[in-house]
C-alpha cells in the first residue's frame, strides 16, 4: 500500500510538471534559441566531423552569419511549404475530414459496434479503435460512448467497454492494420532527418506497415485478455439502473443505403489504384528499377490514394443521405476540415524551421556522426539501442504528449545517427512509435 502511494505521488508530480510546460510551439521556440546559441559556440570552437559517407569535413556553422540570416528570411515561405509532413497530413485530412463531416465514419463505427455478436464485442471494439486513427478524433468522440453502451446492452460493465475502446484508439498510433494520416505525419518528419545522411531518401507511407500491422495482431488479443481477465473483474458486476438510455440508435434506411454505396465507391478506388500499379505500362510502377524499388511510385502514391478513398466514399455517402446537396456543401466541408488543422500548421511552422536551422548549422549531422562513433565504441547490440529509444521516448511522453512535436525534435539526431550504424530510418521510427504509444494511455488518463 505504501509503495502504491509513493507511485501515485510520483505520477502526480510528473503531471504537475507536465502541466507547467508551455505549448509545443513555444517549446520549439526555446529549442531554436538554444540551437542558435549552440551554433555560435560550436562554430567558434571549430567543432567538426568527417562524413563517413563521402569523406567531407563538416564544420559547425553559426546561425547568425549573414548567409544564414539571409537564408532564414528569404526561404521562410519555402521552409514551411517544403515541410514534408505538412502536405502529407493536409492532403489526407482533406478527404478524411469530408468523410467525417458527412457522417460516413460515424455510421461505419456504429454499424460495426452495434452489429457485433456478444462474444466478439471486446476484440471488435479494440480493432475498431485501432482503425479509428484514420478518422481523426472520431474514435474518441464516437466510439467510446458507443462501446460503453454496447457493453451495457449485453449486461457487461460499460466502463470496461469504454476502457477497451480507449485502449484501441490510443494504441492505434503504434498498432494499426492499415497505414494512414499518422504514418504520413511521422514518416514525413523522418524524411528530412534521413536526408542529412542520404539526400535521396524519401518517405514511404507504408514504411512502418510491417511494424504497425504486427503490433495490431499482438495488441488486439492482449487488450482483449486484459479487459476480460483484469478490468472487468475489478469493476464488479454491472447492475443497470432504471431509465438508463438505450445502447445506441440503429441506422436509418438511408444511412444503410449510403454505407453500401460508399463501400462500393471505396472498392472502386482500391481497384483503380491496383490497376495503376499492375496493368501493362502501369504509371505507378518504376519500370527502369529492379526489385522492390520498382514499387516506390506506388507506395509514394498511397497518400493520394487514401485522400481519394476518403473523399470519393464520403461524397457518395453524403449525396445519398442528403449531407451534400450542392457543390458548395462539399467545398464548405473540405474547408472546415483544413480549418481544423490550423493548430497543426502553426506547429509545422515552428518544427520546419527548427529542422531547417539544424541542417544549416551542420550540428545535426555532426552530433549524429559523433554519437554513432560513441555508440559503436560501446559495443552495444542494435536491439539494445532500439530499447534505449523506446525508453527515452516513453520518459519524454510523460511530459510532452504531442507525438509529432517529440519526433520533430528527436528525429534530426536519432535517425542519421542510427543510419550510420546500419539501422534504417523506418526501424528507428518504429522504435520511437513503440515508446510513444506504450505510455499514451497513462499520460492521456492524467
Amino acid at each position: 500500500m505504501r509503495s502504491k502511494r509513493v507511485v501515485h505521488r510520483a505520477l502526480d508530480a510528473v503531471e504537475r510538471l507536465g502541466d507547467r510546460l508551455p505549448d509545443p510551439v513555444f517549446i520549439f521556440a526555446w529549442i531554436i534559441a538554444g540551437l542558435v546559441l549552440a551554433s555560435i559556440v560550436c562554430a567558434a570552437m571549430g567543432v567538426s566531423a568527417v562524413n563517413p559517407v563521402d569523406g567531407e569535413i563538416l564544420r559547425a556553422k553559426s546561425l547568425i552569419t549573414p548567409e544564414n540570416i539571409r537564408t532564414l528570411l528569404v526561404e521562410m515561405p519555402r521552409t514551411l511549404t517544403g515541410f514534408a509532413p505538412l502536405g502529407y497530413v493536409l492532403l489526407i485530412m482533406l478527404g478524411a475530414g469530408v468523410a467525417e463531416r458527412v457522417g460516413l465514419l460515424s455510421a461505419a463505427i456504429r454499424t460495426l459496434v452495434l452489429g457485433t455478436p456478444r462474444i466478439l464485442i471486446t476484440p471488435i471494439v479494440i480493432l475498431i479503435g485501432l482503425l479509428s486513427n484514420h478518422a481523426a478524433d472520431s474514435g474518441f468522440v464516437i466510439l467510446l460512448p458507443l462501446a460503453a453502451a454496447a457493453f451495457a446492452a449485453v449486461g457487461r460493465h460499460p466502463i470496461a467497454g469504454l476502457a477497451a475502446a480507449f485502449a484501441g484508439v490510443v494504441g492505434s498510433f503504434a498498432g494499426n492494420p492499415l497505414p494512414g494520416q499518422f504514418d504520413a505525419l511521422i514518416l514525413g518528419l523522418t524524411e528530412p532527418a534521413a536526408r542529412l545522411i542520404d539526400a535521396r531518401w524519401t518517405a514511404n507511407l507504408a514504411g512502418d506497415w510491417w511494424f504497425t500491422a504486427a503490433t495490431a495482431l499482438v495488441f488486439v488479443p492482449t487488450a482483449w485478455w486484459v479487459t476480460v481477465r483484469i478490468v472487468e473483474p475489478r469493476l464488479g458486476p454491472w447492475v443497470p439502473q432504471a431509465g438508463d438510455p438505450p445502447h445506441g440508435a440503429p441506422l436509418e434506411p438511408l444511412e444503410r443505403k449510403g454505407l453500401r454505396w460508399a463501400g462500393l465507391a471505396a472498392l472502386a478506388v482500391a481497384l483503380l489504384w491496383a490497376a495503376l500499379a499492375l496493368a501493362p505500362g502501369a504509371p505507378l510502377l518504376d519500370h527502369d528499377a529492379k526489385g522492390p524499388e520498382r514499387w516506390t511510385p506506388f507506395f509514394r502514391s498511397l497518400v493520394a490514394g487514401f485522400f481519394m478513398l476518403f473523399l470519393v466514399s464520403g461524397v457518395v455517402y453524403g449525396r445519398i443521405v442528403g449531407a451534400l446537396r450542392t457543390d458548395s456543401d462539399l467545398v464548405r466541408l473540405a474547408s472546415d476540415s483544413i480549418a481544423a488543422m490550423a493548430p497543426y500548421v502553426v506547429l509545422a511552422f515552428a518544427a520546419s524551421h527548427f529542422i531547417a536551422m539544424f541542417t544549416w548549422s551542420n550540428l545535426g549531422v555532426i552530433l549524429a556522426i559523433h554519437g554513432a562513433d560513441a555508440l559503436r565504441a560501446t559495443g552495444l547490440p542494435i536491439p539494445a539501442l532500439m530499447v534505449g529509444i523506446v525508453l527515452l521516448t516513453a520518459a519524454l511522453d510523460m511530459f510532452i504528449g504531442s507525438a509529432s512535436a517529440k519526433w520533430a525534435a528527436l528525429a534530426p539526431v536519432l535517425v542519421p545517427m542510427l543510419m550510420l550504424l546500419g539501422v534504417s530510418p523506418e526501424m528507428t521510427t518504429a522504435a520511437y512509435r513503440m515508446g510513444d504509444s506504450s505510455v499514451n494511455m497513462r499520460s492521456e488518463e492524467h
